[in-house]
């Protein structure tokens, strides 16, 4: 699928991101638990994957960062949803939407 397929990865990886986070603020380690929880374990998020996506959505305005203390009593960053990214968030589910729609008919009528 070529370079196409890279970007619909990231951008499925930054709205299963944004989704997370309108639950409310998280660190990285509880985002990736979530989706992997959530998706009974069919989705695993790598560290290398999940930190350049939000280095490159915070960079966009979509979250913003601040360090805090997890559950366990470490430092942190933790991760929240801004106003700009609860609109990318709606943009995101409608595309993503259109897209799964567009797919299933693919399928059904191939």
């Amino acid at each position: 699928m070529g370079k196409g397929n890279a970007d619909v990865l990231q951008g499925t990886l930054d709205l299963l991101i944004l989704k997370t986070l309108a639950r409310g603020p998280q660190h990285g380690y509880g985002i990736v638990v979530h989706i992997q929880q959530v998706s009974e374990e069919a989705l695993r998020v790598e560290e290398g994957s999940l930190y350049p996506a939000l280095h490159r959505i915070e960079q966009a305005g979509w979250i913003s960062s601040e360090w805090g203390i997890s559950d366990n009593n470490r430092r942190a960053k933790y991760y929240r949803l801004t106003a700009a990214g609860r609109k990318q968030l709606a943009k995101e589910e409608e595309d993503w939407g259109r897209l799964t729609r567009a797919v299933a008919k693919v399928l059904r009528f191939a």
